[in-house]
């Protein structure tokens, strides 16, 4: 059993790591407030609404995520990427 999810490249996430979410559709802004100020946020050439930012631990990124569920919004994509802000 493991303590911690795993990163999309299969290390534990044990620190702070900058993420790309990409949730499908222009995001309200009632659906952004949580995360406004901890993201930079566009739109994609698809349409879709894309966040980049930092997440401090998996209670984090859970909580983000959780909060897209209670509001129906399809998350289409969580990368991990090399910019650390």
């Amino acid at each position: 059993m493991r303590g911690h999810p795993e990163r999309g490249d299969r290390g534990v996430m044990s620190e702070r790591t900058t993420y790309e979410i990409e949730i499908r559709g222009r995001a309200s802004e009632r659906a952004l407030r949580p995360v406004a100020d901890e993201f930079s946020i566009e739109t994609t050439d698809a349409g879709n609404t894309r966040m980049i930012g930092l997440i401090r631990d998996p209670s984090h990124l859970n909580g983000i995520l959780s909060h897209f569920t209670s509001l129906n919004i399809e998350v289409v994509r969580i990368t991990p990427t090399s910019d650390q802000r």
